[in-house]
């Protein structure tokens, strides 16, 4: 019989992964600062979902899941050593589409609950 993690558990879950992704931003090399910054961006406004209740359990981890998938692009693009233009641009609409998940997550009838 498997266990339900309690709110707090995933809440607890969550910011620890959110710490962990800008732990390991802020350690990663900078060749592409925008895009850091603006995963940091990202990442600040999903946690402030969070502390808000204006983002669920549910709605963060779906959010954090797109995140993680931007950073893995990023890194798949900087394998080479050199980000194209073109990687450049596909990243930018990516984060472009997440922010947009994240705006519309954070402003929908659903709320966590108290």
């Amino acid at each position: 019989m498997t266990r339900t993690p309690t709110r707090s558990q995933i809440r607890t879950f969550l910011l620890a992964a959110m710490l962990g992704t800008a732990s390991a931003t802020a350690f990663a090399q900078a060749t592409m600062p925008r895009v850091d910054a603006r995963e940091q961006h990202q990442a600040d406004r999903i946690g402030q979902g969070i502390a808000s209740g204006s983002l669920t359990s549910r709605e963060a981890v779906r959010l954090e899941n797109g995140q993680q998938r931007v950073e893995r692009m990023e890194h798949r693009a900087e394998a080479d050593g050199t980000v194209t233009r073109r990687e450049r641009l596909r990243l930018h609409d990516v984060q472009q589409t997440e922010s947009r998940r994240i705006f519309r997550q954070k402003h929908d009838a659903q709320q966590r609950m108290p």
